[in-house]
């Protein structure tokens, strides 16, 4: 029988490496401060994770593909953070993008964080972000703003350490606290 500092123990030997990419017309011009991208940035690194890569790049389907595949099957990132390119307007491509690089969908992350952020706005039903799995690399859109941005991996950071073990072979118990 397993106990809790075991399990504990365990979910520290996942891969921690990641990456943030924003995807933004204006700040990728240098036009725009990338808030989101270095708020995740911040965040993240206080959790322990480790900063492979930071990019920020236009509104452009093509390029995200590409890039998420590089961050994905090239640098081998664990996790992947997106912010930005998830609502209505036309030049948002994100979840479009991630359909071609997907392998797996977790459709429970997206609903999780858009079910937090209806206790705020209204507008959250309007979010297309997605999460999902590409090989070993756990990929997450979130949206642009700042404000939602912390909202929304408000929603998801504690369970990214498990997403992530199990995602890399771990054979830890999902029925966690």
């Amino acid at each position: 029988m397993r106990n809790n500092r075991q399990e504990a123990m365990d979910a520290a030997d996942f891969d921690k490496s990641f990456a943030v990419l924003t995807m933004s017309d204006k700040g990728s011009q240098g036009n725009r401060e990338d808030t989101s991208g270095r708020y995740l940035q911040e965040k993240l690194l206080e959790q322990g994770y480790v900063l492979k890569d930071y990019r920020i790049i236009p509104d452009r389907k093509e390029l995200i593909v590409e890039t998420l595949i590089e961050l994905t099957d090239v640098q081998q990132n664990a996790l992947v953070v997106t912010t930005g390119g998830t609502g209505l307007s036309p030049s948002d491509v994100t979840p479009e993008a991630m359909e071609r690089v997907l392998e797996k969908e977790i459709p429970g992350m997206a609903e999780a964080m858009r079910s937090a952020s209806l206790q705020k706005t209204s507008r959250a039903m309007l979010s297309r972000g997605k999460a999902g799995v590409r090989g070993k690399s756990l990929i997450v859109n979130l949206p642009g703003s700042l404000k939602a941005v912390r909202e929304n991996l408000e929603v998801i950071l504690d369970v990214i350490p498990h997403a992530l073990e199990k995602i890399q072979g771990g054979q830890g118990d999902c029925g966690g606290s």
